[in-house]
């Protein structure tokens, strides 16, 4: 592994165990070179409760665009209040809070999920 992905997968352990404590569903989301992928997980990290990615047909722009990490953050949005969850936790997976991982968040906030 690199040692980018190395010091990513650090950071994300750091985090996900103070997420652990607050007993809430989390979003977390997985970004790779040509998609981005966004999960509803529960509290204890056993189930997914709802998941969409850009390989969803639904999802219009293709590719890995901060447009298509909007139509992803809807999208999940939607799927998580249809499962009667709305407020969750959320879980960047260590990448920095910017482009498209913030551009997900930004997108369920606007549809109605606390974070």
């Amino acid at each position: 592994m690199s040692i980018k992905n190395e010091s990513r997968l650090r950071r994300a352990k750091k985090t996900r165990m103070r997420i652990k404590s607050q007993d809430l569903p989390r979003l977390t989301v997985f970004k790779s070179s040509q998609h981005i992928y966004a999960q509803i997980i529960d509290s204890s990290g056993a189930k997914v409760l709802a998941a969409t990615s850009t390989l969803d047909k639904s999802i219009k722009s293709k590719g890995r665009s901060v447009q298509s990490a909007k139509e992803v953050g809807e999208k999940i949005a939607d799927l998580s209040i249809k499962n009667g969850i709305k407020k969750v936790i959320f879980d960047r997976s260590g990448y920095r809070y910017h482009g498209r991982i913030k551009m997900i968040a930004e997108a369920a906030r606007e549809k109605g999920l606390e974070i």
